[in-house]
């Protein structure tokens, strides 16, 4: 009989020719366990995804009650359903007035396709700005905003009216005129290597596009959800964006997005032509229970409160000489070293040791660090002196 490792090989596709492959067999709270019953102390997060951790208790209750009551049942917006209200609800009473329509979808991704659309209908132009070293999701419409040619170049033709800015650089914000319909930004680069942008440029970046009528599409995807010391990332700079992008932490651990704007700009779908967005599973009621359970534990655990401190714990532990910068805010961080091959080496010995630690799409020099919201002092202490031994 086959292995379940050579049944992924075989079976299921794969993205590289060297996946991790760690063959996981259960997740709780900060760590998970293999089929042998090691544990690994999650640094990753499934990539900024379980935000109150592996398996909350309230978030699984809240999917098995919905799971009791019922699972898809149409198409995205047609009927009223509970979860959905109550998350969309939940969602739009702890962002600022003016993004008070939620549109759900299944991923980031998808939030991106989404708001593109919204963006041009709602404008009626054509041209978007993204950034270079940018990250909004990998399929077509996404991949066009992605400002790393490398990932691009073999998926061409992609959309046209695509225009590129260097991120934090207020000179190349002369570039948003009336003809842009919308500038797709990151409140903090992710891929990048955890870009963290100037408040003056923020604020110039939000004056800029009132000044020529341009829609600011700000990616909260990583940021959101108190990975930042913030709610959402935005609020460190005092800025409101026109259409926000939410996905990864906002599910609990279950698949689920959303583009969100004010409702003078998200009915512009309704109508020429009437259902101008449409999904079939997005605001999925099991997901929206979960996600809602999610927030509601965010903020009755006051999680975010607590991220400022466990960040200085990652700084005031990680001194090395090999580890050249720490960038970040919050509990999304780099560490930047030498070369690819020091980080490979770094995150496999890592791995070996019981801590999952990678690396970034756009910055293979650095190690990523972006654990559970719940870690605790002691969790970080002892990740830390793996990351150490493993750069010695």
């Amino acid at each position: 009989m086959l292995s379940q490792r050579q049944l992924f090989l075989l079976n299921t596709a794969q993205t590289s020719d060297t996946p991790k492959a760690l063959e996981i067999e259960s997740a709780e709270g900060v760590y998970l366990t293999d089929t042998a019953g090691k544990k690994y102390i999650d640094l990753v997060s499934g990539f900024a995804v379980s935000n109150v951790g592996h398996r909350h208790p309230e978030v699984v209750q809240a999917i098995k009650d919905q799971a009791d009551k019922f699972l898809h049942v149409t198409v995205y917006g047609e009927y009223i359903q509970a979860p959905q209200v109550l998350f969309a609800q939940k969602l739009c009473s702890v962002l600022p007035a003016t993004l008070n329509s939620v549109y759900f979808v299944n991923s980031g991704a998808e939030a991106t396709e989404g708001a593109m659309k919204l963006a041009k209908r709602f404008t009626g132009r054509t041209q978007i700005i993204s950034c270079l070293l940018s990250y909004h999701g990998s399929t077509q419409g996404a991949l066009s905003l992605m400002g790393n040619e490398h990932y691009k170049q073999a998926y061409r033709p992609l959309l046209p009216g695509v225009s590129f800015i260097h991120f934090n650089e207020s000179a190349d914000l002369e570039q948003i005129t009336r003809e842009t319909a919308a500038v797709f930004v990151e409140t903090i680069q992710g891929e990048a290597g955890v870009i963290v942008p100037d408040y003056t440029y923020m604020q110039a970046l939000r004056r800029r596009c009132d000044a020529t009528g341009t829609l600011l599409v700000m990616d909260e995807i990583q940021t959101g959800f108190g990975r930042t010391g913030k709610l959402f990332g935005f609020e460190h700079f005092d800025i409101i964006p026109d259409i926000l992008l939410l996905a990864k932490g906002m599910g609990g651990g279950m698949p689920i997005g959303a583009f969100i704007a004010g409702k003078g700009i998200m009915d512009s779908l309704k109508e020429n032509p009437i259902l101008g967005h449409i999904t079939t599973f997005g605001g999925h009621p099991v997901s929206c229970a979960a996600g809602l359970a999610a927030l509601n534990v965010l903020l009755k655990e006051n999680l975010t409160a607590t991220v400022t401190a466990k960040e200085q714990s990652f700084r005031n532990s990680l001194k090395h000489p090999k580890i050249k910068a720490i960038r970040g805010k919050g509990l999304l961080l780099s560490l930047q070293l030498s070369s690819f091959e020091e980080v490979e080496q770094v995150s496999k010995t890592c791995m070996e040791n019981g801590l999952i630690i990678d690396w970034f799409l756009h910055n293979e020099t650095s190690l990523r660090i972006a654990p559970p919201l719940i870690i605790t002092e002691s969790e970080i202490i002892e990740a830390c002196g793996i990351i150490l031994k493993a750069l010695d």
